[in-house]
């Protein structure tokens, strides 16, 4: 297969004259099919820069922002255009009978790659959508108690908190400590938290904030000891860790399509363990229900965007082919090069842990007194380095969290540019 990549220049102006359908005209797309036999290197590891190819980022552009929203790969994007074409051209019912199938195939992969069933898979548009789902459907009242982590989403704090003044019941926040105390704990700090009211305890898998680890497997354990169910938040896990459910054994796991799994926007999972499927009622009835298991009292969600799904799965194909371990630690690899590469730099604070097996690559800094907005402008304009800006008193600075597409020299690259900034201290 022959490559054409687009400099960033290419790309604006493609975009601009056409729109997706003069993007995906470009050679670059040429030939585009699941790129099996470019990413097999035998015993020889995985070809990152082949990898790399697979996506549309210009070269003098790195996308070191996987905890917010990744690109998606060629193959992934040319689906989503390719499907929606086929619909729009011709939605004959022959046509959409086909598309509404495409939910059971992503189905059965999501379940393969999540080590559970299909019976236990529901597909919605993103881990939001999952904990709501969740949150709303449980009975829950006035004697009622569910623990939170204090570095959870503000969306999942949120759903708890408002629902909580709506049916009575309480909510608790256990407190996070950075940096990362360790495991055990979380653990015995949930355990101690836990009372005969504790119905519920909801927590990430992976904090946005720091990338801290928790200890999700351990804490689910707890929760079935004691009777009570577990909402693991996904949103930093699905498609960076090699997750495993079985292992884990929640009660319900969210995630979401487009961070690292690179996956089509508004594009997410549930899952809900089959133990715990009678205690969910559906929140939303509608028509265009799923086929199997629980997807067909609990998946009425209308007219969905069928292409995006096929899409989905692919995504999952596409990351399948590389092999979740080698994606994960190659994160990782990634991460902890600028976690050591930030502490290098005089002035800099580095929030993230540096221990491996606490902290996943979501790295946050503050760049000494920098104004950190213009510094994320300023890399973004002189270096095409694309990161998160993260305002307020809580760890406020700068995240970089880099994912498989990365490469080393992009990681130099952001670096070197921090070290010029502090070592100018003001940014030009």
């Amino acid at each position: 297969m022959t490559e054409v990549s687009l400099d960033r220049r290419q790309f604006t102006r493609l975009f601009a004259l056409g729109g997706s359908a003069a993007l995906l005209s470009h050679p670059a797309f040429a030939g585009w099919a699941p790129p099996l036999a470019a990413l097999e290197t035998g015993g020889a590891g995985v070809a990152w820069d082949a990898v790399r190819a697979q996506f549309l980022m210009p070269p003098g552009v790195a996308v070191l922002n996987a905890a917010n929203l990744c690109p998606s790969s060629a193959p992934v994007l040319k689906s989503v255009y390719d499907h929606t074409r086929e619909l729009d051209s011709t939605p004959s019912m022959k046509v959409r009978n086909a598309m509404h199938g495409v939910k059971e195939t992503t189905r059965r992969l999501l379940a393969g790659a999540l080590r559970v069933t299909p019976e236990e898979i529901i597909i919605t548009r993103n881990t939001s959508e999952s904990n709501n789902l969740v949150s709303n459907g449980l009975d829950l009242g006035a004697s009622d108690e569910v623990l939170i982590f204090s570095d959870n989403h503000p969306s999942n704090h949120q759903a708890w908190r408002e629902k909580a003044r709506r049916h009575g019941y309480t909510v608790r926040v256990i407190d996070q400590v950075n940096p990362h105390p360790g495991p055990d704990y979380y653990v015995d700090a949930f355990r101690k938290a836990m009372t005969a009211r504790t119905r519920v305890i909801a927590f990430s898998h992976v904090t946005n904030t720091v990338g801290d680890v928790m200890p999700a497997s351990e804490l689910c354990a707890l929760a079935r000891e004691r009777g009570v169910l577990s909402l693991v938040d996904g949103a930093q896990s699905f498609g960076l860790l090699d997750v495993d459910l079985a292992d884990m054994a929640p009660d319900f796991y969210s995630g979401s399509a487009h961070k690292w799994l690179c996956g089509p926007k508004e594009t997410g999972v549930l899952y809900v363990n089959a133990r715990s499927q009678p205690k969910l009622w559906p929140t939303i009835y509608s028509a265009y229900v799923g086929e199997t298991g629980f997807s067909k009292t609990f998946e009425g969600m209308g007219q969905r965007d069928e292409p995006a799904i096929q899409a989905f799965g692919d995504a999952i194909e596409f990351q399948g082919r590389i092999g979740r371990k080698a994606i994960q630690a190659r994160s990782w690899e990634l991460g902890q090069a600028l976690v050591a590469g930030l502490r290098r730099i005089d002035g800099v604070k580095v929030w993230s842990h540096g221990d491996p097996k606490l902290s996943a690559p979501v790295v946050s800094f503050r760049p000494g007194s920098l104004d950190a907005g213009r510094l994320a402008d300023v890399l973004f304009e002189k270096d095409g380095i694309i990161g998160a800006l993260r305002g307020g008193s809580d760890r406020d600075g700068l995240r970089f969290s880099p994912h498989f597409y990365n490469s080393h020299a992009e990681v130099e690259r952001a670096l070197a540019a921090v070290a010029r900034a502090m070592k100018a201290g003001a940014i030009g």
